[in-house]
């Protein structure tokens, strides 16, 4: 993708992290534009990478074959209708990566005819790890759906959505997710400080065997609950610790709070769209 230009709105963490990956994937930065209001931003970015930056949106954008929208949900509004204009002369294919935003109204704010791909990424990608799901509208192209999927794909496993409803669902699972695991982790570190551990070797057990946990379930080809069986042996530890958390309501509390996540969701993709 030597001959393809990309523009990011914003150079925060998570464009960061898609830069490093992408060049780490082969991508061109000679290619690669970043704008962004801080001068202090593009200024640690121009460190890290050798891009182009620019404090001025329209200059970035300028014969972008894609643009990556990564600013506020907050500011999407104003920077969608200053770029409107030159990105549907250019006919550039348009990610979001900014949450609770949907498509119609993003495709309100930069017209009708725009291919534009909403995605959700997570924090893990910072770190080349993430999980992100990605919507298309029908004027996204197969050509241009293939090229949203390897720039997201650059950071951790990126797959698509058919219904644009299921993305609220997306932020509740992934989006919000890695707060769930911390605050497990949180609790469990600190249980096993109060049966005595000291701190440091209640955070190392507990990160590596959050890491281990993971790495087995992501290179199993079982699923979740025949891993955990399998390690619950009967009139054991592990089993009288599930019990513990099963009679507390464990599975039906994580039910609940991912409901009130989606619920959350929803109603501020409804907030920005009435902003509209």
């Amino acid at each position: 993708m030597n001959d393809t230009t990309l523009a990011f709105i914003g150079g925060g963490n998570m464009a960061s992290s898609l830069i490093g990956g992408l060049i780490a994937d082969g991508w061109n930065p000679a290619r690669i534009r970043v704008a962004d209001a801080s001068a202090q931003q593009l200024e640690r970015l121009s460190q890290r990478f050798p891009v182009t930056t620019t404090t001025d949106n329209r200059a970035a954008v300028a014969q972008a074959d894609i643009i990556v929208l990564a600013v506020k949900p907050q500011s999407m509004q104003a920077v969608a209708q200053e770029l409107a204009t030159d990105i549907s002369q250019q006919q550039s294919l348009v990610i979001s990566i900014a949450a609770g935003i949907r498509e119609v109204t993003l495709r309100d704010w930069l017209g009708a005819g725009t291919a534009i791909v909403r995605s959700m990424p997570n924090t893990p990608a910072m770190v080349q790890s993430g999980a992100t799901a990605l919507f298309a509208n029908p004027a996204v192209s197969d050509e241009q759906r293939s090229i949203a999927e390897s720039i997201l794909r650059a950071v951790g496993l990126a797959i698509w959505v058919d219904d644009e409803a299921l993305m609220d669902a997306v932020t509740a699972l992934s989006g919000s997710g890695p707060a769930y695991f911390f605050l497990f982790m949180e609790a469990l570190q600190q249980a096993g400080c109060e049966l005595g551990l000291p701190v440091k070797t209640a955070r190392l057990l507990t990160l590596q065997t959050a890491f281990g946990a993971a790495k087995m379930a992501l290179e199993s080809t079982e699923d979740a609950a025949t891993l955990r069986q399998r390690v619950t042996s009967p009139g054991g530890t592990t089993e009288r610790a599930i019990a513990v958390l099963q009679d507390g309501g464990f599975e039906a509390l994580v039910s609940k709070a991912l409901q009130a996540a989606a619920a959350r969701s929803s109603e501020l993709a409804d907030q920005f769209g009435s902003d509209s």
